[in-house]
Formats: structure tokens, C-alpha cells, sequence
């Protein structure tokens, strides 16, 4: 009985537009996210690529979308423009894990109304897709550590370095064996 009353009040929250865009790259998450967001009542169409989300935002412009950020093939972004060029009242998330200001400011400038960050849960991204206009977003319970927060920098700009170690070591003036040893480190938590 509770699950109906939860099932419907999801379901309300969304509208009767439930059709939701997933793009990233990450088959698993992305098909994890998707059986996900279907219990939740949406209408999941999936891409793995920029080719394949331009392709299918531009055949059925979604109300909803969730964009990776980085994908093999390109930009997130161009999904993101591609979508609000067809249909202006699309939710959409930005996800990824190399998170920086800029990037996020740039999203929300081409019509993003979140970003999360990478691993983000169901019940994040869906609570993101649902908050309505001007409601704030809750703080938290576990924040990133200081020492994860350093491991993300670190791993954003060893991707902007096309996974170069040496030029990742000069970028962050750090020594090339000490990047070395914290690449094959797990991330902290």
C-alpha cells in the first residue's frame, strides 16, 4: 500500500510528459540508471554516445533528459544545446566526474537546471529532475573529503592531459612519480 502511495506521488511529481533522455557512456550505469528511472514512472529512451543522443533528441525531444558531461565522442553540451534548441521546458541534469565551476556555469548557461556529480544515485537524480523552480537542493549528509576532493582535481586534469602522466605531473607541479603512485591509488572516499 505504501509503495502505491510513493509510486503516485513520483508519478505526480513528474507530469504526464514522463518521457526522459539518459546519455552517457558508462553501459552499466547508464542501464542501471534507466531500469531505475523507469520505476519511478518515466519513459526511458537511452544514448551512449553524443552521436546517438543528438540523434534521438532531435526524433523525440524529451521533457526530461540526464547528460554526461565527457562521453567517448564528444561533449555533453551538444546534446544539452540540441535539446533546448527543439524544446525549451526540458529538465535537464548535467552528471559527470570532473566536476569544476566553469563547466557547471556553462551548463546552466545552455539551460541545465542541476549538476551532479559522479557516482550519483537514482534518488539523487531524481530528486534533481522533480525539485520544482527555486527549491533548494539538500546539503549533503556525507560531503567529499578534502583528500577526495583533491584525488577529482587531480583526475580532471590528468583526463584534460589526454591521460599523459608526465604532463599531468608539470600541470599540477607535482613529481611525476608521486602523481604516479596516487593514479594507481583507489580513490578516498
Amino acid at each position: 500500500m505504501t509503495d502505491n502511495i510513493a509510486q503516485s506521488t513520483e508519478t505526480q511529481s513528474i507530469g504526464t510528459d514522463a518521457t526522459l533522455l539518459l546519455v552517457d557512456d558508462d553501459g552499466p550505469f547508464l542501464r542501471r540508471l534507466a531500469r531505475a528511472m523507469e520505476a519511478r514512472g518515466f519513459t526511458v529512451d537511452i544514448a551512449e554516445s553524443v552521436a546517438e543522443g543528438l540523434a534521438k533528441a532531435k526524433a523525440n525531444t524529451p521533457k526530461y533528459a540526464v547528460v554526461d558531461m565527457r562521453l567517448q565522442d564528444g561533449n555533453g553540451l551538444d546534446v544539452i544545446e540540441a535539446i533546448r534548441e527543439r524544446r525549451d521546458d526540458t529538465r535537464i541534469i548535467v552528471l559527470t566526474g570532473y566536476g569544476n565551476i566553469a563547466t557547471a556555469v556553462t551548463a546552466v548557461k545552455l539551460g541545465a537546471i542541476d549538476y551532479l556529480a559522479k557516482p550519483a544515485d537514482a534518488d539523487e537524480v531524481f530528486a534533481a529532475l522533480t525539485r520544482k523552480p527555486g527549491e533548494r537542493a539538500e546539503v549533503p549528509e556525507n560531503p567529499m573529503s578534502a583528500d577526495r576532493v583533491r584525488w577529482e582535481h587531480i583526475q580532471r586534469v590528468y583526463e584534460m592531459c589526454e591521460r599523459n602522466v608526465s604532463e599531468t605531473a608539470r600541470q599540477l607541479n607535482m613529481h611525476r612519480r608521486t602523481l604516479q603512485r596516487i593514479l594507481a591509488k583507489r580513490a578516498p572516499r
